[in-house]
């Protein structure tokens, strides 16, 4: 007799896969591709904008050309360990610093990337070597648009010139052979001013500023300044003080400028 009972039938259902999340690292370099895009135009549009002489500036400052001695003391500063007590390690290092083409430029003109590499190298005497040559301390530099003023000062115990007179020291001497051999790597006009503070009684403010204005004219050209490069020589007497108080002995000064641009 057959069986009533009917066969059981077993339905596998395969469900479909769903795609999985492809992430969102396209989006990450979509947005680089599109930052470097923005760049590129950017600097397209800058170099449009500019003279050929501000390129030229751009690209000195980006040039390697203040030199880094090869063997040092272990140092890693600009001068590879030697300190600017060695005046002789300084000259060699400056003696290699190339001249720039923009220094004979038909404008005359020093670009401000020239005026850092001269100011950073000034910095350099009166920061690594301070703490091996206190005289050092002597020295500021800034930038105006004159050019880069080399101010040389007295110290409290430490003067650059014999007391109302025009008689340097050893101090003043040393400083003004290191400027000196700086500067001799340019061909700028230099211009040299005296500045005194508090007028001693029976002395001329005028001469005597002069008088030492001239006097460190007279150092520098010996030092790697070549006469001709001598712009102007002037005397401030106590007309023009860095410090309000006239006893302060920072207003009694020497103030070397390379000069931006040659007169006419």
């Amino acid at each position: 007799m057959p069986s009533s009972e009917k066969p059981i039938v077993i339905k596998r259902v395969r469900r479909a896969k769903k795609d999985g999340h492809h992430g969102g690292a396209w989006k990450v370099a979509y947005a680089d591709f599109v930052t470097a895009m923005m760049a590129f135009f950017l600097l397209l549009w800058l170099i449009s904008t500019t003279t050929d002489q501000q390129r030229r500036g751009i690209a000195d400052f980006f040039a390697p050309s203040v030199p880094v001695p090869s063997s040092h003391s272990g140092g890693d500063g600009p001068f590879g360990g030697n300190t600017m007590y060695s005046e002789e390690a300084f000259t060699q290092d400056l003696s290699q610093r190339p001249r720039h083409a923009d220094f004979e430029s038909a404008e005359g003109a020093l670009t401000d990337p020239e005026l850092w590499e001269i100011e950073d190298a000034l910095k350099a005497m009166s920061g690594d070597a301070l703490d091996a040559d206190p005289l050092l301390e002597h020295i500021r530099t800034r930038l105006t648009d004159d050019g880069l003023i080399i101010e040389v000062f007295d110290i409290e115990g430490s003067p650059l010139f014999a007391p109302a007179t025009a008689r340097p020291t050893l101090t003043l001497e040393r400083i003004v052979a290191m400027i000196g051999s700086v500067l001799e790597g340019t061909v700028n006009p230099v211009a040299v001013a005296g500045h005194l503070g508090t007028p001693t009684p029976g002395v001329d403010p005028w001469a005597l500023s002069v008088d030492r204005a001239q006097a460190v004219r007279a150092r520098l050209v010996p030092a790697g300044v070549r006469a001709p490069r001598i712009a102007r020589v002037t005397g401030h007497a106590d007309r023009q003080l860095a410090n309000e108080d006239p006893t302060d002995p920072r207003n009694r000064r020497i103030e070397i400028t390379l000069l931006r641009r040659f007169d006419g």
